[in-house]
């Protein structure tokens, strides 16, 4: 069973978000593919099996199942391609718990067409702000699984240093953060906290982007926008909304690859899932 980790939303390697991405050879169950991930440590895990039309995709934290994953789809289509599995100039589709998403090309970046996750005004839940080191926030905002905070200016985003172990105690999947750019060839910035799921910081986040793009479409009055997470690693993200979908782009750079053994394969008679 091959596994590869590929470094998602961008062209140089150690830089934007790493992923694996396992391709499966036959039955696996949610246990297993949680130890696998917990045992490569990454930020998230994308597992892909074949289907008739397409693959089914499963992403793990080292700690948790997550829904959506949007580095880690790229990861996988650029993973699929690489190894000739699926076509360049054909769209790459995966079945996942958020539904359908499509993975495609436009020129050298490849493209993923995923559910926009709106962003409501709503209080920030108690405990928020202060494990975040913000005082007076912009706006605050509730979107699908995420708390969304908006800062005055970009600095205030790259020099946020929250309190992590408080922050893993509130009741959210993770924490938004983002301000308007001031560096050359972005309109937004914006960092992603989740250490509940196990991802401290994560570098580049997909999913993030596909609430941001509608915040900053609205408030910017345009629907095609480049964001960039300013985390250490740093990376770019190029969104084009379109009412209930939102269109994310970037490159990808395969780091390693290599094969599970024997030993670390699932067993059929201990796992079961969907």
């Amino acid at each position: 069973m091959r596994i590869f980790q590929v470094d998602a939303f961008t062209d140089t390697a150690f830089s934007g978000n790493p992923a694996a991405v396992c391709l499966l050879t036959g039955p696996a169950g949610p246990a297993w593919m949680q130890q696998v991930a917990g045992e490569v440590n990454l930020p998230m895990t994308a597992f892909l099996a074949p289907r008739a039309d397409g693959f089914a995709v499963r992403w793990f934290t080292p700690a948790a199942e997550v829904i959506l994953c949007g580095h880690a789809t790229l990861a996988s289509a650029h993973v699929l391609v690489e190894q000739g599995l699926a076509a360049e100039d054909a769209p790459i589709r995966f079945e996942s718990a958020s539904g359908p998403l499509i993975a495609g090309r436009d020129g050298g970046m490849i493209t993923l067409d995923f559910p926009a996750r709106p962003v409501t005004a709503a209080p920030p839940p108690p405990g928020l702000l202060t494990a975040l080191g913000v005082g007076r926030p912009a706006w605050t905002g509730q979107a699908t699984e995420d708390f969304f905070v908006v800062l005055d200016r970009e600095e205030q985003v790259r020099e946020l240093d929250p309190d992590l172990t408080s922050l893993a105690a509130i009741d959210t999947r993770g924490a938004i953060v983002t301000a308007p750019a001031t560096r050359p060839g972005a309109d937004f910035v914006s960092r992603f906290f989740a250490p509940a799921i196990g991802v401290p910081e994560d570098p580049v986040t997909g999913s993030a982007h596909c609430t941001l793009a509608q915040y900053w479409g609205d408030r910017l009055g345009r629907r095609e926008l480049t964001g960039y997470q300013a985390s250490p690693r740093g990376g770019t993200v190029r969104v084009r909304w379109h009412g209930d979908r939102v269109t994310l782009a970037g490159q990808a750079v395969t780091v390693s690859s290599g094969t599970l053994d024997d030993a670390a394969l699932p067993r059929p008679a201990a796992n079961s899932g969907r």
